[in-house]
């Protein structure tokens, strides 16, 4: 039985030994360069400066549609990707470009209210790309007149 144990041990440590190759030769010369460019950029970011962050709409009546342009510009080492750009309700649509913005370019955002609500109304725009903090926010405000018939009735 020892003797079994013994000759499966070695017929397995011949197996993997044999299965090796020189992993060395493998390794392309092109592959070695463009890790090497890749880790020399890996500390390399876009940056997204917005020339404002934050806009009022002031007054508008409840239902008017407004919208507004959002100009930024990459400051940074890296093409900006953006990924995503979400509102916090469904009454704010950002649109965002979906091709890189090059290392000092200037790109635009819109984004489009519907006028919900009443009064004081605040809705935030959350970008997510590939800076170094992977959000980005811009802001929105306006006072929303409701419309006649649709607050509290008087006696």
């Amino acid at each position: 039985m020892k003797k079994l144990i013994l000759i499966i041990a070695v017929i397995s440590a011949f197996s993997f030994t044999s299965c090796k190759e020189d992993a060395a030769s493998k390794v392309s010369e092109e592959k070695v360069a463009e890790a090497e460019t890749r880790d020399a950029n890996a500390g390399k970011f876009p940056k997204m400066i917005f020339a404002e962050t934050e806009f009022d709409f002031g007054t508008i009546d409840q239902g008017t549609n407004v919208e507004h342009v959002f100009k930024f510009t990459n400051t940074g080492d890296a093409p900006l990707v953006i990924v995503n750009a979400k509102s916090s309700c469904g009454c704010t649509v950002p649109t965002y470009p979906k091709t890189p913005v090059a290392p000092g370019d200037s790109a635009e955002m819109l984004v489009k209210f519907n006028g919900s609500g009443k009064n004081q109304v605040s809705k935030t725009v959350t970008v997510t790309a590939n800076t170094e903090t992977g959000k980005e926010t811009i802001k929105i405000k306006a006072f929303v007149n409701p419309k006649e018939g649709s607050g509290p009735t008087s006696k």
